[in-house]
């Protein structure tokens, strides 16, 4: 039986505070970089499990569960984000009052390092601005860049995804 937040995410697409919370480790463990994984839906899918070099993705024998993570095996290095289709991992990390926040992103304008952008929630509202410290574009990715943002620690939990202003 399919849990109530999970019935709410699938009528509006957002998932409830609550269900993200289930998707992260304990704030501690975070001092060191690990991948968080927002599947919130079973599908057949694992390309993460099969790129990190590191065993800390795995999914049962059923391909159509969600992944699950060993936060104590996950380095954060990001591979898993960058393979991801679904763009349903990040790898976020705490810095003392600094949250640092890895993405994939594939929007234009393109983000540059260096440049202030707006952190959006899982709603699309504006949370607060970040700044991008660091952009890759690989072909592995199929050139998605993958994005390196900083913003105020207490919108680690929050923060989804970012807003480039036209004309940076």
């Amino acid at each position: 039986m399919q849990s109530e937040a999970i019935l709410v995410f699938d009528k509006t697409g957002i998932p409830s505070r609550a269900l993200v919370l289930e998707q992260f480790p304990a704030l501690d463990v975070l001092a060191q970089p690990k991948a968080i994984i927002e599947c919130y839906q079973e599908i057949p899918c694992n390309p993460c499990s099969t790129v990190c070099p590191f065993d800390a993705i795995f999914i049962p024998e059923d391909i159509n569960v969600r992944p699950q993570i060993d936060f104590s095996a996950c380095t954060g290095c990001g591979l898993c984000a960058q393979i991801c289709p679904g763009l349903a991992i990040t790898i976020r990390q705490l810095k003392g009052p600094v949250a640092v926040l890895n993405l994939p992103y594939e929007m234009l304008p393109m983000p540059q390092q260096g440049h202030t952008v707006k952190v959006i929630d899982r709603s699309g509202a504006f949370l607060c601005d970040g700044l991008v410290t660091r952009v890759t574009v690989s072909k592995r990715s199929e050139n998605t860049a993958y994005v390196r943002v900083e913003l105020p620690e207490n919108y680690l939990v929050d923060a989804m995804t970012i807003e480039v202003p036209h004309g940076s």
